[in-house]
């Protein structure tokens, strides 16, 4: 059978993120890290505009992007939540079998792995439209500043 460099690489990429959210969780669950970023994406996406949705989106590996946009119905988007409590139920209704220190720990590793991939100036746009409350799970202003 003949390898696809692209889809290796993103295959690569994607196992990086999974690991890396297992290991802020304490784990080695690569399934459940799977879901943890895909709920938290979603209700992150969910909680964007359209066009904000699209440029997170674009800097993801393919692999994430394709779950990323699985489901997703922009007309009806931002979601308009306005506190921590209702993203981690959103983040909860796709995983619950997390309790609510649990659903920080997710959100908060999914929000590290981000910042460890991504550029600093999307993350920050992103992290300004979420509730203000929510953002303490985000690495800080100064770390997203340093990686600039």
């Amino acid at each position: 059978m003949t390898r696809i460099a692209t889809f290796d690489k993103s295959e690569q990429k994607t196992m990086l993120w999974l690991k890396q959210i297992a290991n802020a969780m304490g784990s080695t669950d690569l399934q459940r890290s799977y879901m943890i970023l895909r709920a938290v994406l979603h209700a992150t996406r969910d909680r964007l505009t359209p066009d904000e949705a699209v440029q997170l989106g674009a800097q993801l590996p393919m692999l994430v992007r394709g779950f990323y946009y699985e489901g997703w119905h922009p007309h009806d988007k931002p979601k308009t939540y306005r506190h921590k409590g209702d993203f981690l139920r959103e983040v909860h209704n796709e995983v619950p079998a997390l309790d609510e220190p649990q659903l920080e720990r997710a959100a908060t590793a999914v929000f590290e792995t981000l910042e460890q991939h991504l550029s600093a100036g999307e993350l920050r746009q992103v992290r300004q439209a979420l509730p203000e409350d929510l953002r303490e799970l985000w690495p800080s202003d100064e770390s997203l500043a340093m990686a600039d």
